[in-house]
């Protein structure tokens, strides 16, 4: 098992992949990686990420770079677990450009409903502090989880009550802050 990846490694990683890459392509992070490159931890256990559009080269470029830097790396977004929240290209957050590639932190209102939905004691952190930074507010992430209810049913793993509460508590406790 490798250990926890830190701001440097993650650096290392982002210039490496963008040397290695030879078309065009997108990089959008997510979860722990979002929450590194914010400042709201000093490490995370792997490096989500999501490709667009999805690349041969970068998956081999991946399978190298995790060796060689020592990270770990989870080909995984907030679409894997939840429905596609409408918009979320136009709310990701652009970070850098690295050789031919753009990286992104993944649309942080999708990064909240899946956290919502695991409600793991880090994820709601990681939510709370998305609220601080001005990155989500309560309105808009109400709105957007009514708008990927109806498609609840594609997965069946979502405890739909469970969900609603999760998500009901954060924007309550929000309210409170606000």
């Amino acid at each position: 098992m490798r250990g926890d990846t830190n701001k440097e490694q993650l650096q290392k990683f982002m210039r490496a992949l963008g040397r290695g890459a030879r078309e065009r392509s997108r990089i959008y992070f997510t979860g722990g990686t979002t929450a590194l490159l914010y400042g709201w931890r000093e490490s995370t256990v792997d490096v989500d990420l999501r490709f667009d559009p999805e690349r041969d080269e970068l998956f081999r470029l991946v399978s190298d770079l995790k060796d060689e830097l020592d990270i770990n790396i989870e080909l995984a977004s907030p679409p894997d677990f939840i429905p596609e929240v409408p918009g979320w290209q136009d709310r990701s957050i652009f970070i850098t450009s690295e050789g031919k590639l753009d990286f992104y932190h993944f649309d942080p209102y999708s990064q909240a409903l899946a956290k919502a939905e695991r409600g793991h004691d880090q994820d709601l952190k990681d939510v709370d502090s998305m609220f601080k930074d001005g990155l989500i507010e309560t309105g808009k992430l109400a709105s957007l989880f009514d708008a990927i209810e109806p498609n609840f049913y594609r997965y069946p793993a979502i405890d739909r009550a469970k969900f609603r509460r999760s998500l009901d508590d954060i924007l309550s406790k929000q309210k409170k802050v606000e």
